[in-house]
């Protein structure tokens, strides 16, 4: 039984997104370990910006520092 969390950061992730990326981890389950689609767990957790740190500081900071 399976169970991948998938975390993003909440700017722009659309529906159609997210189906594909839980139908794709399913299919690649299947597809390499041999698990059941109907026993495999995705949750795909969203993220504010501001929550997310990388390099010190937080991705509108990071995204900030990347343009200058």
């Amino acid at each position: 039984m399976p169970y991948v969390n998938i975390k993003v950061t909440d700017d722009g992730v659309t529906r159609e997104q997210k189906a594909r990326l839980i139908k794709g981890v399913t299919d690649l389950l299947e597809e390499v370990l041999g698990k059941a689609p109907a026993s495999t767990y995705v949750v795909i957790d969203e993220v504010p910006v501001s929550n997310w740190g990388v390099g010190g500081v937080d991705v509108e900071q990071w995204r900030e520092r990347q343009r200058s």
